[in-house]
């Protein structure tokens, strides 16, 4: 998934952007509310990060206009304040989750991952693709007795393609999902990682669309 982090603390934000990203995510960085507005205008996040209390303003305002826009983006709130009346406003704003600072950055991840979930309708974490066992929550994939590692890039394009059942994914789609701003992509990443993709789950599962894109199908 491609994720939106707006928190203008450094230190906390390397922090939470590296576990993102070291769990095969591409994330947007912003340390700005307007900043994070624009990236809203440009970019179908999968999921958005919002600290609160931020140097250009509220991040309830934020979620207020983005929420006004009819954006079903998911947000996950991540704040310092604690007071029940601050977790109520926020949810009642439009919140999907809120994490009070300092959190477990594993718990941030579980939190991601349920939260995808229900905005997907897929609140069961495993999936069944042929053969295949699917574990979208510990990322584990099993054929039989078979364990297959995936890298983190290649559960990147699977969780993409998964996100969009039978459907053909194109490869802008995969890229949009794989990089933030300012990543350099080579012209054949998506081809290389779908290949490899395919060579461990099964070719009869990822269908290439030729000049469209990409296609998994799903069996429950």
């Amino acid at each position: 998934m491609r994720v939106l982090l707006i928190e203008d603390d450094t230190i906390l934000g390397e922090a939470i952007r590296d576990h993102v990203i070291g769990n095969g995510h591409a994330v947007d960085w912003m340390q700005r509310l307007k900043d994070g507005e624009a990236c809203t205008q440009t970019v179908d996040y999968s999921l958005i990060l919002l600290d609160l209390r931020l140097p250009d303003g509220n991040g309830i305002d934020f979620l207020t206009r983005l929420r006004a826009k009819d954006c079903p983006t998911p947000v996950i709130i991540l704040t310092a304040h604690d007071q029940i009346s601050d977790r109520i406003n926020g949810l009642n704003s439009g919140a999907d989750d809120y994490l009070v600072k300092p959190f477990n950055l594993n718990e941030l991840t579980a939190r991601m991952l349920a939260v995808s979930r229900r905005y997907t309708a897929k609140p069961n974490p495993i999936i069944r693709l042929a053969s295949l066992e699917i574990n979208t929550t510990d990322r584990r994939i099993t054929d039989g007795a078979k364990h297959i590692t995936l890298s983190n890039r290649e559960w990147a394009v699977l969780d993409t393609l998964l996100a969009r059942p039978g459907a053909i994914v194109s490869k802008a789609q995969i890229e949009e999902a794989l990089y933030a701003f300012g990543s350099e992509i080579e012209s054949n990443t998506v081809e290389v990682y779908v290949s490899r993709l395919r060579k461990k789950i099964g070719k009869e599962v990822l269908s290439t669309v030729r000049g469209v894109g990409y296609s998994i199908g799903i069996t429950v």
